[in-house]
């Protein structure tokens, strides 16, 4: 029986700042950011690749090397144009880049040719594997491993496709028990996002040949401050930052809003904006976004935007509002409170890791308590809000570089 109970976590273990200069041998695995190299704005797990990257950079560069996956092998990446790529990715998710520089993007990471040649001297250490692409090769990760001589710790984000298949693509379910089995079979230590994501994964690494260590690793906030402080809307505004798909809940506030339009009058209701990509399984979502008559004049879809636009987004917004049915963490969450901004979430406990006792928590099936705390938090002197931002100024942000800092020493452990 694999004991995983209690479970590490990140920041109770951090050394202090600096930390990082002596250690292992690090591969980090960037096959997730190159297939989304064309995408102008990043999804939760691709900030979680480029933080590692940029951390690692600031804290042991040295020891660092970067590789990814092609369609017959996982290798190595040269490391100047992988120094690129990122820079120029990072610089694109600030919208401070246009259509040639977003070509030249595209253009590196058609450059980025994993080799399968070991550079000799360079191998050992620890292959950290941050996203779900690829997980589910086995064998060819399994090569790469066998030929690096390295010890292989994934990044679980969630199982929710195991948990609530209902939510995920077709397949996913059964891509997700493949992702399972390669970590079963190979890795030395798991990295997850939070207790609640450690407490689904850990019956399925019991039936594991030997012990896997898990390693609880909250996310951090990662949008910029807005550089200066945007004039009062003349409107107030709630937020809703996520991907639309159905576990996300977008039904639950767009029938809100459609009452609330009706009743007080489009002019008197606050304004919902929408700001993530359309996602999959979600006709119904999209119907009234396309199609919803009055539900057009008080929801806005924002689509993708530019890190420095989200983030003005938040920070002047009466709340960020998350009715998930299901999350692995919410960053979403962190990243709203860490601008200022109230957040009202579902009472997730993955959401409640997130946002602590900062967060107003609500059933995300109560659309009779949403619907109150929404107007609630409207209203120009809203006492409930006011309350929110006392607790908001008592909550303390993670960072990465802590996040980063106590993994090292957590990889440090499973090298030796």
């Amino acid at each position: 029986m694999n004991s995983l109970a209690p479970f590490r976590t990140a920041f109770a273990h951090a050394r202090p700042l600096g930390y990082g200069g002596a250690g292992p041998p690090l591969m980090l695995d960037l096959s997730r950011l190159i297939s989304r190299s064309w995408h102008p704005t990043p999804t939760g797990v691709d900030r979680v690749e480029m933080a590692y990257a940029q951390e690692f950079l600031r804290l042991c560069p040295d020891r660092l090397a970067f590789a990814a996956q092609s369609l017959a092998w996982q290798g190595r990446l040269p490391r100047e144009l992988a120094l690129d790529f990122l820079a120029r990715t990072a610089r694109r998710w600030e919208g401070e880049t246009g259509v040639p520089d977003q070509l030249q993007s595209l253009w590196g990471a058609l450059r980025l040719t994993p080799s399968p040649r070991v550079s000799a001297g360079e191998t050992g250490g620890v292959f950290l594997h941050l996203s779900p692409r690829g997980l589910d090769r086995t064998a060819l990760i399994r090569t790469f491993l066998a030929r690096e001589r390295s010890r292989y710790v994934p990044f679980v984000h969630d199982l929710i496709p195991l948990e609530f298949p209902e939510y995920a693509r077709p397949g996913g379910g059964a891509r997700c028990r493949r992702n399972l089995a390669t970590i079963r079979a190979l890795a030395d230590g798991v990295l997850v996002n939070s207790h609640a994501t450690a407490r689904a994964l850990a019956p399925h690494l019991a039936s594991a040949r030997r012990p896997i260590p898990i390693m609880v690793a909250p996310l951090a906030p990662s949008l910029p401050t807005p550089v200066r402080a945007a004039e009062p809307p003349k409107r107030p505004y709630f937020v809703m930052l996520g991907t639309i798909e159905p576990r996300k809940n977008h039904l639950l506030l767009l029938a809100i809003w459609r009452s609330l339009a009706l009743e007080l009058g489009p002019e008197a209701t606050p304004r919902l904006v929408l700001i993530g990509r359309r996602g999959w399984e979600n006709e119904n979502i999209v119907d009234l976004l396309d199609r919803g008559g009055i539900v057009r004049t008080v929801v806005e879809e924002r689509g993708r935007l530019p890190d420095r636009e989200v983030s003005a987004l938040i920070a002047g917004a009466r709340a960020l509002v998350m009715p998930s049915f299901a999350e692995g963490f919410g960053l979403p969450v962190a990243e709203a409170l860490s601008l200022g901004t109230p957040v009202i979430a579902s009472d997730l406990p993955a959401l409640r890791e997130a946002g602590g006792s900062a967060a107003e928590y609500l059933d995300p099936l109560d659309g009779a308590a949403w619907r109150t705390a929404v107007l609630d938090y409207a209203a120009p002197a809203s006492p409930r809000r006011a309350r929110q931002l006392a607790r908001i100024a008592r909550w303390r942000a993670p960072t990465w570089r802590a996040h980063v800092a106590g993994v090292l020493e957590f990889l440090g452990e499973i090298a030796a």
